[in-house]
């Protein structure tokens, strides 16, 4: 082992995870050098310099996270603490002896291999930031990771202690799963008291992002801060707006406004300051991505992006309109990319508007809503949209999905904790809620069409501006909810979704039918006491 390697495993105490030996150690390499090592490697490790300079790589068969396959080891902290599957989570228990079986297996991949070693912060504020550091194989996974964190300064860096090891072995997996009881080869585990996640059998990067969003989640709720799946952004008079949103909601292209500032696109905390974001770059969905419609986005993806499962010609020229490999194609980049941010660092003031998004394909939710507390607490641990056919194998129709705090996968203790926080944010603050769908309108998916994104903006613009407020408002059925009659810049005729439909019966049997998916769903947060009282706020179906 040469000198240098042996050093940096002193230097980086690299032997307390159980890193004991390396053929080379690349510690926070830099853009030019990851791009150097992508482009020469090979196989699935291989990265493809396209068109526009950014790098392109596959993620293998897996090109989504695997839900069905988070651990979280149980012991007498996380026990008390943590939302257990069984009730809608994705936390399944893991015992501390399949723990350190698998932890061997990650350390036996990754001992005596060339690695790359990232340290960043997830978290602006450094109060309740949490310091990272991956080790992982693969020069393309470091890539992801230093676009997703926030860099380090030199100095920070030589002060560095890392609060979460993350362990990324996707080369190898769980070839004894079930003698381990797990659902797969792959397994995406945390211990909270050893402060580590390790990865296996998987290679999609999107792993690492949110298995410490997951973490945020867990430590900052317990000291009364909230942690939230949504982007964010500040107007010109210094107000904040948030987004929430399930992938494929427009979350990320809303948020990048060009009349804004944008803070982030996925995850923020919300303390006695007000917003700061988690991370130090972007993860945009890249299906249907063009410079007309999303111009910020299309324009960021550059050297040092880093694009994941895009087709690309024997040119480099990205086709974002095929979906053949998946419709969750990706690109990371540095939110310096954009050029309108929030600087020098990612946080905003407490929010002004808080908007829920939904993607509904039934075309029976309005354009744009105005919820009261109560009504906005509901939607938020609802966290309702919609998928349509070809978006997932065997969806042949609109099907309703439900993701708790829209973001269901990540939450790590009860739905409600969130939610009774961002409820009292909003109460203390002035906060205004509104649900905004980007769905379909004329019909449902097949007869009706999408919303256009220059619509949805200017709704979001009359609510910035506060003309919304000043609109004459009509009662919303079932859901109880109020739906403007008229709105500058709006077409009227789609502001109430019954006027867009040709057969005024087969809409209201269709909301009817959403309106009862809700209440069926909302009955799993009635296991406490917190959720029975807001069960109420819901759809009235009588």
């Amino acid at each position: 082992m040469k000198q240098v390697t042996q050093d940096l495993l002193n230097q980086l105490n690299l032997t307390s995870v159980g890193i004991n030996s390396a053929e080379d150690i690349y510690y926070n390499p830099s853009y030019e050098m990851l791009f150097e090592q992508e482009i020469s490697a090979d196989g699935q490790e291989r990265g493809y310099v396209t068109s526009s300079g950014a790098v392109s790589v596959d993620t293998g068969r897996f090109t989504g996270r695997s839900p069905k396959d988070k651990y979280v080891v149980v012991d007498d902290e996380s026990k008390q603490n943590v939302w257990w599957s069984g009730t809608g989570s994705d936390n399944h228990p893991m015992e501390q002896s399949v723990w350190d079986e698998l932890k061997k297996n990650s350390l036996t991949q990754l001992n005596g291999k060339k690695l790359y070693v990232v340290d960043a912060f997830c978290g602006a504020n450094p109060n309740t930031r949490l310091s990272v550091r991956l080790v992982t194989e693969l020069a393309w996974k470091a890539h992801f990771a230093k676009n997703m964190f926030i860099r380090p300064s030199d100095a920070e860096l030589k002060t560095f202690k890392p609060d979460w090891t993350i362990l990324d072995s996707c080369k190898t997996s769980a070839k004894n799963f079930k003698d381990l009881g797990l659902r797969s080869e792959v397994y995406v585990a945390a211990h909270i008291k050893e402060r580590m996640t390790i990865i296996g059998g998987t290679w999609y990067g999107g792993e690492i992002k949110k298995g410490m969003f997951s973490m945020m989640n867990y430590f900052l709720p317990l000291q009364g801060i909230g942690a939230f799946h949504c982007s964010a952004n500040l107007g010109s008079d210094g107000d904040t707006a948030l987004f929430f949103g399930l992938s494929g909601t427009g979350k990320t292209t809303l948020s990048t406004d060009p009349n804004r500032k944008l803070i982030g696109d996925d995850e923020h905390g919300w303390d006695n300051e007000g917003i700061f974001n988690f991370e130090g770059g972007c993860y945009a969905k890249c299906i249907n991505l063009s410079k007309e419609s999303e111009p910020d986005i299309y324009k960021a993806i550059r050297r040092n992006a880093l694009l994941e499962n895009v087709v690309i010609d024997e040119n480099g020229v990205v086709d974002y309109t095929d979906g053949s490999k998946t419709e969750n194609t990706r690109v990371s980049y540095p939110i310096e990319h954009i050029e309108n941010i929030v600087k020098p660092v990612s946080k905003g003031g407490h929010p002004k508007n808080i908007i829920f998004l939904t993607c509904d394909a039934f075309g029976v939710l309005p354009p744009v809503a105005r919820l009261t507390a109560d009504q906005a607490e509901y939607q938020y641990l609802s966290g309702y949209t919609a998928k349509v056919a070809g978006t997932e194998i065997g969806v042949k129709e609109p099907t309703a999905v439900f993701s708790s705090c829209y973001g269901g996968p990540f939450l790590s203790v009860h739905p409600t904790r969130y939610g009774k926080i961002l409820r009292e944010k909003m109460e203390k603050h002035g906060s205004k809620a509104y649900l905004v769908n980007t769905g379909w309108t004329g019909g449902p998916y097949g007869v009706g069409k999408r919303m256009s994104i220059k619509a949805t903006r200017t709704i979001l613009d009359r609510i910035f501006d506060g003309s919304l407020d000043m609109s004459e408002w009509e009662l919303f059925p079932y859901f109880g909810f109020e739906i403007p009659k008229a709105l500058n810049g709006v077409d009227s005729a789609i502001l109430n979704p019954k006027n867009t439909w040709t057969d005024a019966k087969a809409y209201d049997d269709k909301l009817k039918s959403l309106a009862e998916l809700f209440s069926k769903n909302f009955t799993k947060y009635t296991d406490v006491e917190y959720g029975k009282r807001l069960e109420k706020f819901g759809p009235t179906l009588s």
